[in-house]
């Protein structure tokens, strides 16, 4: 998986290139904690069924 992801930080108001800061195995997959450099905004995905930076 990639170190970095790019896409609309909500914070910023403009695309940024998010930090992978920690992977850990779960029941429902891969979970990543991805971070803004830019700004304290950060969110959870597990695999492609949790994404907490879509609401």
């Amino acid at each position: 998986m990639s170190e970095e992801l790019t896409r609309h930080c909500p914070t910023c108001g403009e695309e940024q290139s998010f930090s992978r800061a920690a992977s850990t195995e779960v029941h429902l997959g891969t979970k990543v904690k991805w971070h803004c450099p830019g700004c304290d905004y950060g969110f959870v995905r597990i695999d492609d069924s949790v994404d907490t930076g879509t609401a």
